[in-house]
């Protein structure tokens, strides 16, 4: 696949040299898998391939932009003769340039042979035991929505006018479960994923019996009254908030005056419990790679560390716009579109508690497992109102189920609130959070 994927890019940087322009060729292969199971019968099976390419143009500081999903020669003069013609309309900007070549690229394993030589047969057996995990786990589980086993292989390639060549394989594979538990007229609904590099990390049955555990733990809840109170966020619901806070860490964001972090590096912006990084060569994450949509090695970046702003997150332009180089977060899912600042593996660095211990001393508290409603968080000001559901803690023992509740507040106060991070450290695809303890939160009820 790297032969085919090089002489085409070698192809459109060529014939863009020849014209005097710089370029930059982006090739990606993907081919992904999808097994969709019901009462233990494959339901829906999907495999699908993709390959194309991307073609960036610099036309003395002017960018033109087009692809194609053939790698045809004909094609590829099509694909540059179009991307050359759109930079004539488009505006000169001196900071729109490609990266130099001559990288180091770290060596990381995160291509697994074994999930393409596995047959469909077992992968569809890994969904079914999922599913079996679920039902066995408690008679009041009464649907099983959708239970599923994915994969993916993808192989990219990014050569460009200044010397750079980078090529790297990945892989990735995972089990989700959606479910209803039902007891007194009640239901409830547990979901619950997991995505690993290679295929005998997956563990099934213990996805089935946490999506399981999610549902009926939650059945016959109440309301309690409003008040502040201690907290505890499961990994996942802290997550939903690394979420809000990973625009604000964004360059481009903080460019636009769109952050509500801007101008507070070197200010201490969250408890000293919190160091957050983003790290695209920490091998174990989904999104880690060696290298990013632009050939710029992956690298580990440190974003908060003891509550105090370190930095932002750059592509190549936000970069130069700055005045800095690249963090290796120009960010492409896609042949289709442009590079752009995202995050790879967001990431808290864990502590040295227990989630048991984190609770263990809370006379009456919270314990968070969802929420609801983050789409209407303000990612600028960061103040939120969400609806919430969890467990009540009463003597450092969790209790009674509780929904139909609300939390609300501002995100960097909620990050100055952290008492303690714990050692529970899982991704929930690129984000990856522990257990945390908050001080004192809104909880509104009746």
């Amino acid at each position: 696949m790297e032969k085919i994927l090089r002489a085409a890019a070698e192809q459109a940087i060529d014939m863009v040299s020849k014209q005097g322009l710089e370029g930059e060729a982006f090739l990606l292969y993907d081919r992904e898998l999808s097994i969709e199971i019901s009462a233990g019968q494959v339901e829906t099976l999907k495999q699908a391939e993709q390959i194309g390419l991307g073609l960036r143009v610099l036309n003395h500081g002017k960018m033109g932009f087009a692809y194609s999903s053939d790698l045809s020669s004909a094609a590829i003069n099509e694909v540059v003769r179009n991307a050359v013609h759109i930079s004539a309309y488009t505006s000169a900007d001196d900071f729109n340039q490609f990266p130099a070549g001559g990288h180091v690229y770290p060596l990381m394993q995160i291509f697994d042979a074994c999930i393409a030589s596995t047959p469909v047969e077992e992968k569809i057996e890994i969904a079914q035991k999922v599913e079996q995990a679920a039902r066995a786990y408690d008679k009041r589980v009464q649907v099983v929505e959708r239970a599923g086993y994915e994969d993916s292989e993808m192989t990219v390639l990014v050569i460009n006018s200044r010397g750079l060549y980078a090529h790297g394989r990945g892989t990735y594979c995972g089990v989700h479960i959606s479910l209803v538990a039902e007891e007194n007229s009640d239901a409830q609904n547990g979901f619950a994923s997991m995505v690993k590099k290679r295929i005998g990390d997956l563990l099934p049955g213990v996805v089935g019996e946490e999506a399981a555990m999610r549902a009926v733990r939650s059945l016959q809840a109440r309301t309690i009254s409003s008040g502040r109170m201690p907290c505890i966020l499961e990994p996942y619901v802290m997550t939903r908030f690394m979420g809000l806070l990973s625009s604000s860490v964004q360059a481009d964001a903080v460019q636009k005056g769109k952050s509500l972090l801007a101008d507070k590096v070197g200010r201490q912006v969250a408890s000293r419990e919190l160091t957050l990084i983003d790290d695209a060569s920490y091998e174990d994450g989904i999104a880690s790679f060696p290298f990013d949509g632009e050939g710029v090695p992956a690298q580990k970046n440190i974003v908060i560390e003891n509550g105090e702003l370190k930095g932002f997150l750059y592509d190549t332009y936000s970069g130069l716009k700055a005045g800095r180089h690249s963090s290796g977060n120009g960010v492409r899912g896609t042949f289709r579109s442009l590079p752009g600042v995202g995050a790879t593996n967001f990431m808290l660095v864990p502590g040295q508690a227990s989630p048991a211990e984190l609770l263990g001393d809370i006379e009456r508290g919270f314990y968070i497992t969802d929420v609801m409603g983050m789409h209407t968080a303000n990612p600028i000001s960061g103040d939120f109102s969400l609806g919430a559901a969890g467990i009540m803690i009463e003597q450092g023992k969790l209790t009674y189920p509780v929904r139909g509740v609300t939390i609300a507040g501002n995100l960097l106060n909620l990050l100055m609130d952290i008492e303690a991070v714990g050692n529970d450290l899982r991704f929930f695809g690129g984000k990856a959070a522990s257990t945390i303890r908050l001080q004192n939160l809104s909880v509104g009820g009746h």
